[in-house]
């Protein structure tokens, strides 16, 4: 990623000396010893409370959005050139509820071709429903009607671009939103909160820094941890009163374990869907595109800081830091007098189980150097050993029918695999994780190893893809097209 260095700003003389480091100070941010040229090492919170995303929410079974995506949003507290939805990042969080029709007309006003993906809704990809293929020019607008089944699960889901080739400058650049599909239980919390994390890096001027050919090889890893566009802010909270979060990895790259100083994280669903009972052991493990809801319970006054822990991504690469450092998040900060908080459900309404699979089939993600698509030194990203062609029909698959795909990773990282509109149960992976038999639409395959999943293609039926969600890897072409009928 290309950063000033202090050579180049003793080069640049004079007067061009004070405003390259006013503009470099703040916006290179680690927990590690040192920091990184042209940066410095801030201190802790900020103390700023941590915001909430404007919400847009669906009225008599309809919700009508315009989204803008266009450069110059506020990030860590100051202005810059970074991309956001209707002026911020993250965008507005979107509230629909199943049975509703979101309604979205999409205006592109970025210097490059774009469009929209609503990971997680398990709607149709065809026409103006969840569509990879649509491409909105500059200056251009597309009417999206993603019809939400009124079968649909409650749960935490977000939205992206999803424009092949440039996904992950976009998603880098802060185009990113919550998108929430409401119902479920009633749970003892005393507020409910999206946290969406991003990470990006951002040149002294304010824009978005250039990416080199080993940060897309490995999947970039922004200097500037953020949540909610906020650099280190505080989560207010009183002793006894549950908070349930929604964190969303809407990172480019970043693999990241997430705790709480001093509190178990009880988690209750993922990737939009419930657990079949909460999960209390203190952390929570998100790959790109990951969604995990937490409730936690402050007992005694005090700051707690969340902390992203560093994940072995294969060959020796901590993902989630890259300094290998963990990250600090936020500080959750409590007051009031000690006191315990009420006891979640036994059991939380998990959807049942998907039917046996009638039909077993592989597919192998592959990384390296060189090839058509990889000459000059540059990485070649394939599925099955060809790079993505829009074209063409990778994986043909009976509507109705149930399948057992075997996700194999013959590269020496990790690949979260991602297929769009139809979700999937893990049922065994190489490394022995447990599994949780509940549906979810990211898993990350291990380097050398893999994933089972059990699919159930019975809803829609069209063509869309799946991929590596280190989005990095899925423009340079670890993608491949799936077409139900």
């Amino acid at each position: 990623m290309t950063r000033i260095s202090r050579r180049r700003a003793l080069a640049l003389g004079g007067a061009g000396i004070a405003a390259v480091i006013a503009g470099a100070a703040g916006w290179v941010a680690t927990d590690g010893p040192t920091a990184r040229a042209g940066g410095q090492v801030p201190g802790g919170s900020t103390d700023e409370e941590l915001a909430r995303p404007a919400e847009l929410v669906g009225r008599d079974g309809r919700l009508d959005v315009e989204l803008v995506a266009a450069a110059g949003v506020r990030i860590a507290g100051r202005e810059t050139r970074a991309l956001g939805f209707n002026g911020s990042s993250p965008g507005p969080t979107l509230r629909v509820r199943p049975g509703d029709e979101l309604a979205v007309r999409m205006t592109n006003h970025l210097d490059q071709p774009t469009n929209l993906h609503t990971h997680g809704l398990r709607v149709s990809p065809q026409g103006d429903g969840d569509n990879p293929f649509v491409r909105i020019e500059p200056g251009a607008s597309f009417d999206y009607r993603f019809r939400v089944p009124a079968h649909h699960p409650p749960g935490t889901q977000w939205y992206h671009p999803h424009h092949h080739g440039m996904v992950a400058d976009q998603l880098f650049g802060g185009l990113a939103g919550a998108l929430l599909v409401d119902g479920g239980p009633a749970l003892p919390v005393a507020d409910d909160r999206v946290l969406l994390v991003t990470d990006i890096t951002l040149d002294p001027d304010g824009s978005v820094a250039a990416v080199g050919a080993m940060d897309r090889m490995q999947g970039r890893e922004g200097d500037l941890v953020l949540v909610n566009g906020q650099h280190r802010p505080v989560v207010p909270a009183t002793a006894g009163h549950a908070q349930r979060w929604r964190i969303v990895n809407a990172c480019t790259s970043r693999v990241f374990m997430l705790r709480v100083e001093g509190h178990p994280l009880a988690r209750i669903a993922q990737d939009g869907t419930f657990l079949p009972a909460p999960v209390t052991d203190g952390q929570a493990v998100l790959a790109p595109g990951n969604r995990m809801d937490v409730v936690v319970s402050p007992v005694v006054a005090g700051r707690f800081r969340l902390i992203l822990d560093p994940v072995d991504r294969g060959n020796g690469m901590m993902a989630g830091s890259r300094s290998g450092e963990p990250v600090t998040l936020a500080t959750l900060v409590v007051d009031g007098p000690a006191a315990s908080a009420p006891a979640l459900p036994a059991t939380l309404p998990a959807e049942p189980a998907v039917a046996p699979a009638t039909a077993r089939r592989s597919t192998t993600f592959q990384m390296g150097m060189g090839g058509p698509m990889g000459g000059g030194g540059q990485a070649r990203m394939t599925i099955d050993g060809r790079p993505f062609d829009p074209d063409r029909d990778d994986q043909v698959v009976a509507a109705g029918t149930v399948e057992e795909w075997t996700v194999l990773n013959s590269g020496p990282l990790a690949h979260p695999f991602h297929l769009h509109i139809w979700p999937f149960t893990v049922v065994a992976a190489s490394d022995g994780r447990p599994t949780t038999g509940v549906p979810q639409d990211v898993v990350l395959v291990p380097a050398g190893g893999w994933v089972r999943v059990r699919i159930a293609f019975t809803t829609h039926t069209g063509r869309s893809v799946y991929h590596c969600h280190i989005l990095d890897h899925e423009d340079a072409g670890m993608m491949a097209t799936v077409v139900v009928r």
